[in-house]
């Protein structure tokens, strides 16, 4: 009989590229969203496959999965600041409620669970690169807080089962990342970007652009997670990211080389709170503990990018 992996977030943009990945590999996919920034499109097409079952739940009420479970990735969060400053209380419930419902589950069942957590743990980090060793930077009770402590007490939580009860877990810290099935109205710089160029509006920018991101393609995200659930059993938290920087006015820059037919202006706009200034991730531990690095540059992965959304957009007015 295959494994059997529950997704929770499996209709988002990370999860229902992990849905795919699994089902490739043998697994069966036992899928859960509430779909309040998810998407039933990302996940359609997965929909009659035998060992692909979709379950529209809330992960923060209960969660009952019959039978054998052998896996569990948690990565039910709204992850965009516009999504997280638009529903702050279900971001801190489902990153304290929905995780200890998951750990819950996976105890009961002897399962593996994965937390999905984020570079936002490090805050407007001191140190840079951000070693996963760093304890980081973090205005608790700024606007951007109820992702940032969401996430760091999901990790304590997380370790707070592996320690008392001897559960076996992961914990990715995922840096920037991009590809097909972000939404068109995301929120974050990239997506937010190709769509302004595509739809001719000002490229918005918030403060002077000098602040860095760096940006990973999903496909290698992916790898990096499956690597680190199935190859090892290391329970702390492990960086997973792109270490080439680039500046949010150079993205904007490149996405208007990409889109040459645009005729979007660069305009700029006041820094929102907290806004952090770096963001780079240091993969030496991935390298060592996974063998893994990115493989697919910036110069590859965002025509495919680009692609997607001319086809959503293209979708939308017909």
């Amino acid at each position: 009989m295959p494994k059997r992996v529950l997704i929770t977030g499996a209709a988002g943009f990370i999860g229902s590229h992990l849905c795919d990945r699994f089902l490739a590999e043998g697994f069966e996919v036992i899928a859960m969203d509430n779909l309040s920034t998810g998407t039933l499109e990302n996940i359609e097409h997965l929909f009659g496959h035998p060992r692909f079952q979709f379950h529209h739940c809330d992960v923060t009420h209960y969660i009952h999965v019959p039978g054998d479970l052998h896996y569990i990735l948690h990565f039910a969060s709204p992850a965009s600041p516009a999504d997280y400053l638009r529903m702050p209380i279900q971001t801190l419930k489902v990153g304290a409620l929905g995780t200890h419902k998951c750990l819950g589950l996976a105890r009961s069942k002897g399962a593996t669970m994965l937390l999905a957590s984020t570079s936002e743990v490090y805050g407007d980090p001191l140190q840079h690169p951000q070693k996963e060793t760093y304890w980081g930077n973090v205005n608790p009770i700024g606007v951007r807080g109820v992702y940032d402590e969401a996430k760091r007490f999901a990790e304590a939580l997380t370790m707070a089962y592996h320690r008392t009860h001897g559960l076996s877990v992961r914990i990715v810290r995922i840096f920037n990342t991009y590809g097909p099935r972000m939404r068109l109205n995301d929120g974050r710089a990239l997506p937010n970007f190709i769509t302004q160029a595509l739809t001719n509006q000002p490229l918005t920018i918030y403060g002077d652009g000098s602040q860095t991101r760096s940006f990973c393609y999903i496909d290698d995200l992916v790898e990096g997670i499956f690597r680190l659930l199935l190859y090892t059993d290391y329970p702390y938290p492990v960086n997973l990211g792109n270490p080439e920087e680039i500046t949010i006015l150079q993205i904007a820059q490149e996405v208007l080389r990409l889109i040459p037919e645009s005729k979007s202006p660069i305009t700029f706009h006041p820094l929102p709170e907290d806004d952090p200034k770096v963001r780079r991730p240091d993969i030496s531990l991935a390298k060592e503990l996974l063998q893994w690095e990115p493989q697919i540059t910036l110069s590859d992965g965002l025509p495919k990018t680009i692609a997607y959304f001319r086809q959503k957009l293209a979708l939308s007015t017909t």
